[in-house]
């Protein structure tokens, strides 16, 4: 045996000795100039020291390194998406809307995970007849579900019901006369989070608790926690300070407090459990979770689209089931069918709703697609857009507010902006700031209290930087906030944002507003109308039990209105019966302007494939999925085959060099807001690690900011390997 090994020893010597002497010199150059290459690290090539800040990132915040997590992967449908909607809006569309039936295969299985749904319904039904509140609360896009649970569902519900005297009269005796403040949707941040997330907040289990005794919720009540990833951290501050009400009793039991308290998330457990935090949720026998987890999103980690839509719609249900179940036993089925409950709701039964609403907004896509084009062109061309709406009027909201952080455009302007610089706005039927709120909320603004929470976040928050953040947000989170924006048809709004020629006006009627387009001095036609005379470009956006005939019928009666010229007329046609909330019209909505809105910023470069790289890197969670798109993005590059043949070979950069490149760009962007704009912090780094690969030399970050400005991310990667 040793002799054997001993010959083949030999045998490999003399072997690799005769290549060695006989391979060609200049190729063995060449295999060995990109080992000489490696010599320069990126960080040294760029002359970057990592911050402090990024050193504790990469070391000491491993548990808000998410990428894998099954809502933050590239789904297959969407993949070339980028490339997609350059060709074909309908197309970008299709294939973005295709990504909503994996919500109809989740809630086909959903339906046959009765237990837990049910659990949810009795508790809600618990809460309605012992006087108990039911908080829903979440961070970002699922705090705007929250809010959207109480002001666009709760609070409008009970005030038609109330409207109905002596249907009223009978149920007041059981359920109390103030039943529309016992749900309260709360939102990391408060109200003022609608308009934009605020830093470090969300990153802070300590606010969620904070939160939970400021809106006096107590053991009893009702809680749902609601997080896409199954990961924030505010919302299981929530849910743990919720339970810890419960297990001050000394009889305490599990049970209990389980028919109480519901954690609703979106990704796989076995995703979630390798997260402290997350795993001391899944594995507390005293909450119950609810598992909706549809997989990838249409746009990558863009928990906005598929994620929050399927929670709006399961939670929703829940309640309005609850609802109908307590109503039955005090009410006649006659008054039961004039409020809206026909028939008795049966939950599994309403989750197959979703599949039928998906139909109906298919068969809108060339409508839809119109629609696309005619807003891509209004911002291509420097121009602005104004959203109109009523009843619909959160889900226009979320849907405009949820596009600055997610493709890095300015947020909502406020009162003290001379000048445009959002892209959108949004305006009710009102004609104040201060009634605009009120219509929008169904009750006052509420902010966070500064005698309230600084002293806890003084004396309570360890991390330096996170304890920085939060304060610096907390002055931005009180009622006075409501001061600065105003989303009313008043004076300074007709005078300061007015529409120019080329603008666009988007009118969103859901049943039955379209009634209003034959008063003249309806809201809806001030609105039109006003577009009109400016030669603004309109769209009408319809989400109605009426027929398309009928509908077109009611545009002709408009002068001025051409429903094929250069205006877009979208009508998607769906029921209201059984259906008091308006769940299902209101899905429709949202479902549609998450589809379009994405395809408009992908039309404009701002999706590259089904990325999101505008993505703004303004807490934890985010600076994390910033850091992996830079990653990802670059190494995809260095593996091409024609950037090989270009600039030889590249080993992939690693995580730690990726989130150092990205903290010194947020450090060469910060207090440059004036001239950087909407520039991404992700397309310059990618751009800067790039460009200094290819030119074998470090670009300082103004140098790939020209390039930025210039070229754009997109267009960029689309030529680098042909330079």
């Amino acid at each position: 045996m040793i002799r054997v090994n001993m010959g083949k020893k030999i045998f490999f010597i003399l072997f690799f000795s005769f290549l060695l002497i006989n391979f060609p010199i200049s190729a063995r150059r060449q295999e060995k100039e990109p080992v000489a290459e490696e010599k320069i690290s990126l960080l040294k090539l760029l002359d970057i020291t990592p911050s402090p800040e990024s050193m504790d990132y990469v070391q000491n915040k491993t548990q808000f390194q998410l990428h894998t997590l099954l809502t933050e992967q590239r789904h297959s449908k969407t993949w070339n998406l980028s490339e997609r909607i350059q060709k074909d809006y309908e197309s970008g569309l299709k294939v973005l809307l295709s990504v909503d039936e994996d919500i109809v295969e989740r809630l086909d299985g959903l339906a046959k995970e009765k237990e837990v749904l049910e659990r949810a319904v009795q508790a809600i039904e618990n809460a309605l007849l012992s006087k108990n509140k039911i908080y829903i609360y979440g961070c970002g896009a699922t705090g705007r579900l929250a809010k959207q649970m109480e002001s666009t569902f709760w609070r409008p519900f009970w005030r038609k019901i109330k409207e109905r005297k002596k249907i009223w009269l009978k149920i007041k005796p059981h359920l109390g006369e103030y039943i529309e403040d016992r749900l309260i949707g709360e939102m990391t941040g408060a109200d003022r989070a609608l308009i934009s997330s605020l830093e470090g907040f969300e990153d802070l289990q300590l606010i969620g608790r904070l939160q939970l005794e400021d809106r006096k919720i107590k053991k009893g009540d009702v809680v749902f926690c609601v997080t896409e990833g199954g990961e924030t951290s505010s919302v299981i501050g929530t849910i743990l300070a919720a339970l810890d009400q419960w297990k001050k009793e000394k009889d305490y039991k599990p049970e209990k407090s389980r028919s109480k308290l519901f954690f609703v998330y979106n990704n796989p457990e076995t995703r979630l459990l390798p997260f402290e935090r997350s795993r001391k949720v899944l594995e507390e026998p005293g909450i119950s979770k609810i598992n909706l987890t549809t997989g990838p999103q249409g746009i990558t980690g863009s928990t906005r689209m598929q994620a929050t839509t399927i929670e709006t719609f399961v939670i929703g249900n829940i309640l309005q089931t609850a609802i109908d179940r307590t109503f039955r036993n005090i009410l006649s089925k006659k008054e039961m069918a004039k409020i809206g409950f026909k028939d008795p709701i049966i939950l599994e039964e309403k989750l197959k709703d979703f599949a039928l609403i998906l139909i109906k907004l298919k068969k809108s896509l060339p409508a839809l697609a119109k629609f696309t084009e005619l807003e891509a062109e209004t911002y291509k061309t420097g121009h602005f857009s104004t959203y109109f709406a009523k009843k619909g009027l959160i889900t226009v909201f979320i849907d405009s507010t949820e596009r600055s952080p997610t493709f890095r455009l300015f947020p909502l302007d406020t009162v003290k902006e001379r000048k445009r610089k959002c892209w959108i706005q949004v305006w009710t039927a009102v004609a104040s700031l201060k009634e605009a709120w009120q219509a929008f909320l169904g009750r006052p603004f509420r902010g966070l209290s500064s005698e309230f929470y600084k002293k806890p976040f003084e004396e309570e928050i360890q991390d330096p930087f996170l304890k920085k953040a939060a304060l610096e947000s907390l002055k931005n989170a009180g009622e006075n906030q409501q001061f600065l924006y105003d989303f009313s048809l008043s004076d300074f709004n007709l005078k300061n944002r007015a529409p120019n020629p080329k603008d666009l006006g988007v009118a969103v009627l859901l049943n039955p507003e379209e009634r209003e387009l034959e008063k003249k001095d309806s809201y809806f036609r001030i609105f039109i109308d006003l577009f009109l005379k400016k030669e603004a470009r309109l769209a009408l956006i319809f989400i109605t039990e009426r027929s398309q005939k009928d509908i077109s019928k009611k545009i002709k009666k408009i002068p001025g209105f051409e429903e094929n010229g250069k205006n877009s007329l979208v009508i998607i046609n769906v029921k209201e019966k059984n259906d008091p909330f308006s769940l299902n019209q209101q899905i429709a909505l949202k479902v549609l302007l998450n589809a379009h809105s994405t395809a408009v910023m992908a039309r404009l470069g701002k999706v590259i494939g089904n990325t999101m790289t505008n993505v703004s890197p303004s807490n934890l969670k985010l600076i994390g999925r910033a850091t992996y798109l830079i990653q990802s993005h670059v190494n995809d590059i260095l593996r091409q085959t024609k950037w090989v043949k270009l600039c030889g070979i590249r080993k992939p950069i690693s995580y730690g060099e990726a989130n150092a490149v990205l903290f010194d760009v947020i450090k060469f962007l910060k207090g440059k807001k004036q001239r950087a704009g909407q520039t991404a912090e992700v397309a310059l780094s990618i751009i800067r690690i790039l460009e200094s690969f290819r030119l074998k030399k470090g670009i300082s970050p103004e140098e790939a900011f020209t390039i930025v400005k210039k070229t754009g991310l997109s267009r960029y990667l689309s030529n680098v390997t042909s330079q």
